[in-house]
This record gives structure tokens, sequence and C-alpha cells, in this order.
């Protein structure tokens, strides 16, 4: 079968599939690309996933392989979970930022704390990320997690050399108000 090829396979194309291949009944780049939609469609977990990728099986099967139909919310919890971060949240970036194709007008950097990511049973802290928002294109270009609050200063820079803000106007708030990040940004 000769399926069409997404901007999803072309970004997400290198991620390296952490699973055995002897018990992978599911391709990586199927469970890649209905993941993506579903989230962007509103999923808000791997049942919703699944959900959703049932619902528009007709659908996917017009540009993706569905050897085995379409994983199950295990599946997909399994796979997400031995992904490597760092290795996922580049092809993401680099993925979002296509979409935007160039960027204009403004970026907004902020950090925030992510309702109800704590569990007070296995004292785990609450998830803290700095986020780049493009308002022209209603998209996040990026994130990264940070240990905590305090730890923007340090993610700040890291986010900034990911993207490409050039002719961007640059929003932080006064936490990221530092010599390094300005310069940083002056220099992208």
């Amino acid at each position: 079968m000769s399926l069409k090829a997404t901007s999803i396979h072309e970004y997400f194309g290198e991620l390296t599939d952490p699973r055995s291949n002897s018990y992978t009944r599911h391709l990586l780049m199927d469970i890649l690309v209905i993941a993506l939609c579903a989230t962007i469609g509103g999923a808000e977990g791997f049942n919703d996933i699944e959900l959703y990728g049932r619902m528009k099986e007709t659908w996917f099967r017009t540009f993706l392989d569905l050897p085995n139909g379409i994983p199950s919310h295990d599946t997909f919890n399994r796979v997400f979970s031995l992904l490597l971060p760092e290795e996922f949240s580049k092809c993401f970036i680099k993925w979002t930022q296509s979409l935007a194709k160039k960027l204009e007008g403004v970026v907004a950097i902020d950090g925030k704390t992510l309702r109800r990511s704590f569990s007070s049973a296995s004292k785990t802290t609450a998830l803290h990320m700095v986020s780049a928002w493009s308002s022209e294109n209603k998209l996040v270009l990026g994130q990264i997690r940070t240990a905590a609050k305090s730890n923007e200063i340090t993610a700040i820079p890291e986010l900034i050399s990911m993207l490409d803000i050039k002719g961007c106007t640059v929003t932080i708030d006064a936490m990221g108000c530092q010599k390094d990040i300005a310069q940083k940004i002056i220099d992208k």
C-alpha cells in the first residue's frame, strides 16, 4: 500500500523506537500520528486517544498502515512512557515550527505550574514548564520542564536556543529579565 507521508512522518521519522521488535504489533509512526491528532482534537489521556483513533480509523487508514488496527490505550501509554523525552521534544519543536512557517509577531515565554500534576500519594511535586507561545500562530512552539519554579531562569535560554525568533517580539515576565537572557534573544 502506498501511503501519503505527513509532516509528522518527516519530523518524527528519526525518533528512536524504544520497543523490542519481538513485541511490536503497531508501528511507532502510527502511534505518534494518532496521538498527536487526538491531542490536537482535545484528547486528555490515553483512553481518549484510543477512542479518537477508533472513531477516525477509516480516515487514518487513508495515510497510515495500521497493520493491527488502532492500538489500545495501554499501548499508547507504554510507548509514550518509553520514548526519550529530549528526543521527542526536539522532534516536536521542529514539527511545530514547520507548522508555524515563518514566525511573526509576539512570542510569549512564560513558566507555569501544571494544575493537578502533583501526587500526594506518591509524593511527587507539581510539574513546572517553561513554554514559548506564538500569538500570531496560536501555537505552543516549544516547552521545557524545569525542576522547580526558580529554575525558569536556566530553562529560558535553552528554550530560546531551540526557536527561530528572528524578527519577533519576545515577551517574558520579570523573572526572565536577566542580562544573559536578553543577550540570547538579541543573538537569535
